[in-house]
């Protein structure tokens, strides 16, 4: 079947048919039919034969011939999307309207209508004092086609009064408005409902789905033959409803995401929906919708005085309040009506609300959150052990990076930005000597250090070390992080490598990185890895690969990982490893019984220790960021806002001064060693040689 055309024909209500067989399709005997108004087309990069369209709070799936066939899908639904989904009556680039806008209006049009009922009726008793029959009948049609006029007026007023308490409702209860006694209008017009009807929050009757019986029931009264013409299904549908393999478990079918803004959806009522939120059971709602984000002093005691407050420990304080994205709907589809899918998105900016309070160069630190498992690789006598540790390291250092259940985007690094921190042990002695020429100067012997630094801004590339004096261990890494957006989804991709060196064995391990995906990023965003990693040693032959795998496109299963360690010249892995990169991951040896190789929720993570911001450099992560992170905590996201778009203008600033004085920008703590490779420029074996050679 090859990929449906744009069409101009009946712009509201495109459908994609489907049917089981070309038989069925001749019958007219579909399968389903997908509404495509307001649809968001979605893609996965590990499967690239396969694709969703979401839409009336369910997802379907389909699956195409192969990738160049997803290709011309893809492309041709969202071409159609856009050119029927956009055509609305206001600008997307101004604020949209409020209730108070709104209600003028209505009352501007009631004024208007009062001055043309008043002429009309001038009108009327004019022609009853004409005596020339020809000019009386011209004014008669004169006033036949204004009451008329009339009519469609005060039907429009009324629905449109109707579609405003529809969509927000005074104190939940949908309020009829009262009629005029001239109007001869029914007042349950349409589906609106009787008055005292409960009108659920969040859903919207007036829809495309009400819309379509409402429509309905007027051709039934202009003409009854009329409506049984009308193909138009209320919702979209598939006659596998009931099966599980076609339904998606991870989107609510009860959130409003999938729904394309409409006038009414796109309103700015969050000021009125605070003093006019239901009561009962409504209320009750909204309090548990506000007690998500409860004042600072009653959650962790800081002040809001900007004069007192402790930025130090908005750091410390662990809690990430989860997004509400359902109420951040239209912001979150205007940044979506600027993108397509396969679109990179390393330029794109994200609203300031889904940010996580930190910056990605602090993220980077999680790694050693359990810097007990870092450090043994090096106690290790046999070289099989040791690789085994390093995989044991490797995966437990990602679940340690997620704060919150809500997926949520670091702050972006700006150019010459680091991060210097180190972790305790509990052997660490006061006494043991500071290692003075390392990333971190006051870090002892006895302490990992850590110290991260943005190297390049475009493309974004982080480098970041750590070592440890006494174990003489170290780890170097880069990172390029480049986004795409796949639909539903937001893909990350880590490119680079991590190098482990342990220096009394003259081993290195090369590793690389997973793929990040921003999953339902229209309901409640969530985040899983993806991709294949491998950890290699040149010097022994001992290496593993380690398989992310995403969700399938059937089940529910998430977060799944498989690992195989082989010895030199293996074909057969002597160890496989599987279970969930955050939770418990079991061995199976070849040689042994199996076992728990290691269940992340039960190790506790070891604090990092990071100076104070006030003896912080300039460009220190969290000194630059701070008031971001206070803004974002405090929630007041204009601040945080604001504070971001400052510090974004002066790395653009800088960069123009630098362009136009020919100043080429130079790293402080990293060397470019290879094309994407970076080196700290003072590495631990490099320090223990020369001390060696002198």
């Amino acid at each position: 079947m090859p990929p449906p055309k744009p069409t101009h024909q009946k712009p509201l209500n495109f459908l994609k048919k489907i049917f089981e067989s070309k038989e069925k399709m001749m019958r007219g005997a579909r399968r389903g039919c997908v509404r495509l108004k307001g649809a968001v087309i979605g893609i996965d990069d590990e499967d690239d034969s396969t694709f969703t369209i979401t839409v009336d709070h369910k997802t379907f799936h389909f699956q195409a011939r192969d990738a160049e066939e997803r290709e011309k899908w893809v492309r041709a639904l969202e071409d159609t999307i856009f050119r029927h989904g956009n055509r609305t009556l206001w600008d997307n680039h101004r604020p949209p309207p409020t209730i108070k806008d709104f209600d003028n209006k209505v009352s501007e049009a009631d004024a208007y209508l009062q001055i043309m009922i008043d002429q009309t009726k001038n009108l009327e008793e004019r022609i009853k004092a004409m005596t020339d029959v020809d000019e009386k009948a011209k004014c008669q049609v004169i006033a036949d086609h204004a009451n008329v006029m009339l009519d469609n007026i005060k039907h429009s007023i009324v629905l449109l009064q109707i579609a405003k308490n529809t969509a927000h409702p005074i104190n939940g209860i949908y309020q009829a408005r009262p009629i005029p006694a001239s109007s001869n209008i029914s007042p349950n017009l349409g589906d609106s409902g009787p008055v005292g009807t409960v009108v659920q929050q969040g859903i919207e009757l007036g829809s495309e789905c009400v819309e379509s019986r409402r429509h309905s029931h007027s051709l039934e009264l202009v003409h009854p033959a009329a409506a049984t013409g009308l193909v138009v299904p209320p919702m979209s549908y598939s006659s596998s409803e009931g099966e599980d393999d076609f339904y998606d478990a991870n989107d609510s079918p009860f959130t409003p995401g999938s729904q394309q803004p409409t006038p009414t959806s796109l309103r700015s009522f969050d000021e009125e929906a605070q003093t006019a939120l239901a009561i009962g059971n409504k209320q009750t709602t909204s309090q548990a919708i506000i007690g998500k984000t409860p004042s600072v002093r009653q959650e962790s005691g800081l002040s809001t005085d900007v004069r007192n407050i402790d930025y130090d420990a908005l750091y410390d304080d662990d809690d990430e309040y989860d997004v509400e994205m359902e109420s951040q709907g239209s912001v979150i589809r205007h940044l979506l009506s600027q993108v397509k899918i396969g679109m990179d998105l390393t330029k794109v900016v994200l609203p300031t609300f889904i940010l996580e309070r930190r910056s990605l160069l602090e993220m980077y630190a999680d790694y050693f959150a359990h810097p007990d498992l870092f450090i043994r690789i090096a106690e290790l006598k046999d070289p099989r052990d040791r690789i085994v540790q390093v995989v044991k390291w490797y995966l437990s250092s990602y679940h340690a990076g997620r704060k919150s259940a809500v997926a949520k985007k670091p702050y972006n690094p700006i150019l010459g930005e680091i991060f210097r921190c180190h972790w305790e042990f509990p052997e660490s002695r006061e006494e043991e000597a500071a290692v003075q020429d390392g990333p971190v100067p006051w870090c002892r012997k006895d302490q990992l250090s850590f110290i991260a630094e943005q190297v390049s801004h475009h493309p974004p590339i982080s480098a970041f070390y750590a070592e440890h004096y006494n174990k003489r261990i170290s780890f170097n890494a880069h990172v390029y992080t480049k986004s795409k957006f796949l639909g539903l989804s937001v893909c990350v991709y880590n490119i680079g490598q991590g190098i482990v060196s342990v220096l009394d064995h003259d081993e290195e391990y090369t590793v690389t990185f997973p793929n990040g995906y921003g999953r339902s990023i229209l309901t409640v965003p969530w985040i899983e890895l993806g991709g294949t990693v491998t950890i290699t040693c040149q010097k022994t032959g001992y290496y593993s690969t380690i398989e992310f795998l995403t969700k399938p496109f059937y089940g529910n299963k998430k977060h799944k990982i498989v690992a195989e360690v082989y010895g030199p010249d293996d074909k057969k892995s002597f160890l496989t490893i599987m279970g969930e990169w955050n939770g418990v991951m079991e061995a199976k040896w070849n040689d042994r019984d199996n076992e728990l190789f290691i269940d992340v929720n039960a190790l506790d993570i070891n604090k990092k220790q990071v100076k104070p911001i006030s003896q912080q450099e300039e460009n220190e992560s969290r000194r630059l960021w701070k008031e971001v992170t206070a803004g974002l905590k405090f929630n007041d996201i204009d601040k945080a806002t604001n504070a971001k778009q400052m510090l974004e203008q002066k790395q653009r600033d800088e960069a123009k001064e630098r362009k136009d004085t020919g100043v080429e920008w130079k790293t402080r703590l990293f060397q470019k060693y290879s094309e994407d490779g970076w080196m700290y420029i003072r590495p631990l074996k490099q320090r223990l040689l020369q001390t060696s050679n002198t």
